[in-house]
């Protein structure tokens, strides 16, 4: 894994497993989102003319990334959008004890797919829980998933 951040496709039978590293949780999450537009389309030819907010919370870091990606999944299938820029602000606890959460903070850009423009590629039928793990690595956090197709 060359690089200060960045992510790469592994080997799954059926699916597609992602695994991505960085030097900030909020980069890790805006690297497996990225992968996961990859897995649809060339990012590289998704203009970043839209911007979606988004604001999510899970009760632990898996839960959250689930919820991240689950919530882009749900503006492409819903809006029909693709996304090739992403920020996460900020990732915070909240709460106490039963009730604390981590949250997110962080947008997207992209815009409407066009098969004109965007090549279509494979369609993420969901974000699974498969293989999910984010962890610390020295100087980096990890993370992966499988992403059902």
């Amino acid at each position: 894994m060359t690089g200060e951040r960045g992510f790469r496709f592994g080997e799954h039978t059926a699916d597609v497993l992602i695994e991505a590293w960085a030097p900030s949780l909020e980069a890790l999450f805006e690297e497996m989102a990225k992968a996961m537009f990859e897995v649809m389309t060339d990012t590289s030819k998704v203009e970043p003319r839209q911007k979606v907010e988004v604001s999510v919370c899970g009760f632990d870091l898996e839960n959250l990334l689930y919820r991240w990606l689950e919530e882009l999944l749900y503006y492409h299938d819903s809006q029909n959008l693709v996304f090739s820029k992403f920020s996460v602000k900020r990732i915070y606890e909240r709460g106490e004890g039963e009730e604390k959460e981590v949250c997110l903070e962080g947008e997207a850009w992209g815009e409407p797919f066009d098969r004109e423009k965007h090549e279509p590629r494979t369609v993420v039928k969901a974000v699974t829980y498969a293989q999910m793990k984010i962890w610390r690595d020295g100087n980096l956090w990890r993370a992966t998933t499988v992403l059902d197709i």
